[in-house]
């Protein structure tokens, strides 16, 4: 076989391009300076403008589009909430969403509160992993102009064949799960990056009952179902949890529940720093939202910004001109209403947090690292 080269004996990146996916029959080969599908080019916003900032750099982050992400959460900590949210998010960008139900109880009126255009969307009934992971793979290979966010609420409650097909022992289909995604995930890794689809899965968490090694489990009190190949191929994992108090719910006047505070960690990125935390209400009814406004203050005081400053009970905000703006604790949430104001604590959020990752001696590119 010829090999390619140019006139000058130099290899043609090109025509070696061109041969190695003629070869393989698929979009593989690449020239990182012009096409780099290791690179996410776009975010899609979660609905926190905390977390989206610990997520990358500190700016324009979120769910990376291309890749493979999870969200883990306790019941009701608000999982499928911020899924929607998403969702309505990578609308407003041009994407379609994919909403697939394995317990057939997503309601309209839940999504629209999110942001979702449910005109825009297709729900899918989540029958078994298999029929999901190849409707994935169709959608991806028929619709080649559509950039897709393929939602699967939840992993966890959606069944294998095997398990539909099994009696009620889960003895017998344990690590069948598993073995499917150790299988499905590299095969779509590289349709979803060539392609920009996303692919969020919603998990459970689950208390970490660790009887060989009891001090893991209070290292890390919760585990995610699904194996290693979630662990692995996740790009991305975010853990919700809640307090398990009756003061992590917010009420309204009448004592009726209507949201709940959330718990937020980084379990995994390769993007931004793991482990970091933030925290953010979510509210169900009233117009339906995630809130956190309120939680900012926190995330410049733990980011060690020098433009924040307490004396006492006041604390002085710095603009970027030197400008200083005095308030107290109680008066937060009436000074963000000043468009002045709350840029500036924007921009501390979005550069503060960032120099803290950099001064912390981290990768922070937007490339994949192992």
């Amino acid at each position: 076989m010829e090999k390619p080269m140019t006139k000058a004996g130099k290899i043609d990146l090109k025509a070696m391009q061109k041969l190695v996916n003629k070869k393989t029959g698929l979009n593989v080969a690449h020239n990182l300076n012009e096409n780099n599908p290791t690179i996410v080019k776009e975010w899609i916003p979660t609905g926190s403008r905390w977390l989206d900032s610990i997520t990358c750099r500190g700016r324009h982050g979120g769910i990376p589009v291309g890749k493979i992400t999870e969200i883990a959460g306790l019941s009701g900590a608000g999982k499928s909430f911020m899924a929607a949210q998403i969702a309505g998010n990578a609308q407003k960008m041009g994407k379609f969403p994919v909403y697939f139900d394995a317990e057939s109880a997503i309601d309209p009126g839940f999504l629209e509160s999110a942001g979702v255009d449910i005109n825009n969307l297709m729900y899918i009934q989540a029958i078994s992993v298999e029929k999901v992971l190849e409707t994935i793979e169709t959608l991806i290979d028929q619709y080649e102009d559509t950039q897709f966010i393929f939602i699967w609420d939840s992993i966890a409650a959606t069944s294998s064949e095997k398990e539909l097909e099994s009696d009620f022992n889960p003895q017998s289909t344990m690590s069948v799960k598993p073995r499917i995604f150790g299988k499905a995930f590299p095969k779509l890794t590289i349709p979803l990056a060539n392609g920009q689809h996303t692919l969020l899965l919603i998990n459970q968490l689950k208390t970490n009952i660790n009887v060989q090694n009891p001090m893991a489990a209070l290292i890390e009190p919760y585990i995610a179902p699904g194996g290693k190949a979630i662990e692995y191929f996740c790009s991305m994992r975010i853990w919700l949890t809640k307090r398990k108090s009756k003061a992590s719910y917010l009420q309204d006047d009448t004592g009726l529940r209507i949201g709940c505070e959330v718990k937020c960690k980084l379990q995994k990125s390769r993007f931004g720093t793991e482990g970091r935390e933030c925290t953010f209400k979510i509210l169900w009814s009233g117009g339906a939202a995630i809130q956190d406004e309120e939680s900012w203050l926190l995330a410049l005081k733990s980011s060690g910004t020098k433009r924040l400053k307490l004396s006492g009970a006041w604390y002085t905000l710095v603009d970027k001109a030197g400008k200083e703006m005095k308030f107290q604790g109680k008066q937060w949430k009436a000074k963000l209403q000043d468009p002045h104001f709350r840029q500036t604590v924007l921009d501390i959020m979005d550069e503060e947090i960032v120099k803290k990752f950099e001064s912390e001696g981290k990768n922070f590119g937007v490339s994949e690292d192992d």
